[in-house]
């Protein structure tokens, strides 16, 4: 069968799944997509489009039947329908065996320490009783913040047991990392074994989501030959095909702590889109199709910045006239959501230059220019 003759079928319609699609479609590729939204980022340049809830086990045996192989943009998906999928002969990547590990946080961690990579201590929370200070998380379904609480000192402990639900959903107690930084490393594996590893990511988090996104990270030499180890270790622990993302922590004496790691093209990848030759939604569809990876080496300093909802109601980007006219650098990705939300990710913008102080400096001028509001 000729690789690029594939139907794709992807799990989500999100703008990780648009983007994965516009890779995809210019290599030639069918592409069906199930997603809950009939109104979702990826209906424009979707071949198909299944409406369904992305725990449903009878849309995805109808997916499963109009592709060759399926992924996913969201690992919050039903990992045990995939298992079904996979006894039954369809091809999933990454691996549902990975997802359901991945899914768990607590499960993920032990995985991690099992394979000697640095987690922060951890251990799962029976009850009330188990709490000390730390950050307080549920194992499963958080993101963007959300199903973590900081517990600073034993006066914290009750109110962070109750804004995660006071024991209703399994929770995991974490050692707080004093970090200097986080960043991120974008890693892709192959079905035949071979990886390739982006430059590392250094990734500023605003209210527990991303805001920004400079690559180079601004690291020492030793930290990033360590942060690129810990990854392709992280990368054989899984042995799941595409294109994963390790969120690390480092502190200030330059040990480095893996935070999470996510089956899929991540937020922290987009620069990837300017700063690559071949970004990572194309190396993703590269690796899940069979065909061999494009490089990854980085083509000049970039930074990019989310584009957060600023306030409800029908999306409106302003000022993109006005930073255009400043700066031809500056490439600006709208994901198609109709409507804004407040902090919601409306779209992200690139710049990029010669050296990374100029990419910061024009990303903060352009910070000030490129919002989305509601109207």
């Amino acid at each position: 069968m000729d690789i690029t003759k594939k139907r794709i079928g992807i799990i989500g319609g999100g703008q990780l799944g648009k983007m994965m699609i516009l890779e995809a479609k210019r290599l030639g590729f069918y592409i069906v997509t199930l997603d809950p939204d009939t109104d979702c980022p990826s209906k424009s340049i979707s071949d198909e489009l299944i409406v369904a809830a992305l725990d449903d086990v009878t849309a995805f045996r109808k997916l499963a039947g109009k592709v060759d192989v399926i992924t996913y943009e969201w690992e919050l998906i039903n990992a045990p329908a995939l298992k079904i999928l996979e006894e039954d002969g369809h091809v999933i990547y990454p691996s549902a065996r990975s997802l359901e590990i991945i899914q768990d946080k607590f499960l993920q961690n032990e995985a991690l320490k099992a394979a000697g990579i640095p987690v922060p201590d951890f251990k799962k929370v029976h009850s009330i009783a188990d709490l000390s200070p730390g950050m307080l998380k549920t194992t499963k379904g958080g993101y963007d913040g959300k199903g973590t609480a900081l517990i600073k000192t034993e006066a914290d402990i009750g109110v962070a047991y109750a804004s995660l639900g006071a024991g209703q959903k399994p929770l995991m107690l974490e050692e707080f990392v004093d970090f200097a930084l986080e960043i991120s490393v974008i890693a892709c594996r192959a079905i035949n074994g071979a990886k390739v590893i982006y430059p590392i990511a250094e990734n500023i988090h605003t209210n527990s989501i991303l805001d920004t996104t400079i690559v180079p990270a601004r690291i020492s030499a030793e930290t990033e030959e360590k942060a690129l180890s810990i990854a392709e270790k992280v990368m054989n622990v899984f042995e799941g095909v595409g294109t994963f993302c390790v969120e690390m922590f480092v502190t200030k004496n330059n040990d480095i702590y893996v935070n999470e790691v996510a089956p899929r093209p991540h937020n922290s990848g987009h620069y990837t889109i300017e700063g690559c030759f071949a970004n990572q939604f194309e190396n993703h569809i590269r690796a899940i199709t069979g065909l061999p990876f494009g490089s990854v080496g980085l083509k000049q300093p970039t930074v990019m910045v989310n584009l957060l909802g600023q306030s409800d109601g029908s999306a409106m980007l302003i000022g993109a006239e006005e930073a255009y006219l400043k700066d031809p650098n500056i490439r600006i990705h709208l994901y198609g959501k109709p409507q804004s939300k407040k902090a919601r990710k409306m779209g992200h913008f690139t710049v990029i230059d010669k050296i990374i102080e100029g990419a910061i400096e024009r990303a903060e001028r352009a910070k000030e220019i490129i919002k989305v509001i509601g109207t």
